[in-house]
């Protein structure tokens, strides 16, 4: 027999973003660390040139990882506001938008690599600047790509901190989610405060950066123990 709970629209809306959360998991390192870690040799700006001439299909490969990535971004700032809107409009509403203003900077940031391929193209008008000046400006752009990241990654850190909250306060999520949110969150504004004041400390600060992967513990709740859909309904008709 089918329960209600299995049938109810917010157990799928929560299963569809922890799905789509997983989905970011999958293909979002390949854009952002994969690539970087591939091709860009720090301090060589000919060498990391040469690397992108010689794997632009993965350069390429790259950017429209990066557009799926924010695309569906989008999606999920909807969904989770649906989800976590019984507890708060206004916080749930601060986590969405938070999340869109990320998912903007990601698609401005983007054309930093657009910029990478343009220089290398070898299109008449750029025959004015020497190769050197030209591979200069490739490792300029793609340094500018990396420094996008932070700065998404800071509204990163505030949708993460609020989400967690709502999500530890809902009763109807597993609450260690929420505890590990607001851990991923701390992680993301230490990295971005930390290499903005402390520069010289920035591999420290990366490391720190990688607890930020505990916001996987939201999708795994969502999909082992799933919402319970008598307190969800309990809280929405509170705040109707």
């Amino acid at each position: 027999m089918i329960t209600k709970e299995k049938t109810n629209p917010i157990q799928k809306t929560g299963r569809i973003a922890a799905i789509l959360i997983l989905v970011l998991v999958v293909i979002a390192p390949f854009g952002m660390l994969y690539l970087p870690s591939t091709l860009i040799v720090p301090g060589d700006a000919t060498t990391t040139a040469n690397n992108v001439l010689a794997s632009e299909p993965l350069f390429r490969l790259g950017i429209a990882g990066d557009s799926v990535v924010f695309l569906i971004e989008i999606v999920l700032s909807v969904l989770l506001y649906v989800l976590l809107k019984p507890v708060s409009k206004t916080l749930a509403l601060v986590a969405a938008f938070s999340r869109l203003a990320m998912t903007i900077i990601q698609g401005i940031n983007l054309l930093n690599h657009f910029f990478v391929l343009l220089l290398l193209s070898g299109t008449g008008y750029l025959s004015v600047f020497e190769p050197g000046q030209l591979h200069a400006l490739v490792m300029l752009f793609l340094n500018a790509h990396e420094s996008g990241v932070l700065i998404w990654g800071l509204f990163f850190g505030l949708h993460l901190l609020v989400l967690g909250y709502l999500v530890y306060k809902s009763g109807y999520i597993p609450r260690i989610s929420g505890v590990f949110l607001v851990i991923a969150s701390l992680c993301y504004f230490t990295q971005f405060f930390g290499n903005i004041l402390f520069p010289q400390y920035k591999s420290i600060f990366t490391m720190i950066g990688i607890l930020s992967s505990l916001e996987i513990a939201l999708p795994l709740g969502l999909l082992i123990k799933g919402v319970n859909v008598a307190r969800w309904e309990k809280r929405s008709l509170e705040t109707a």
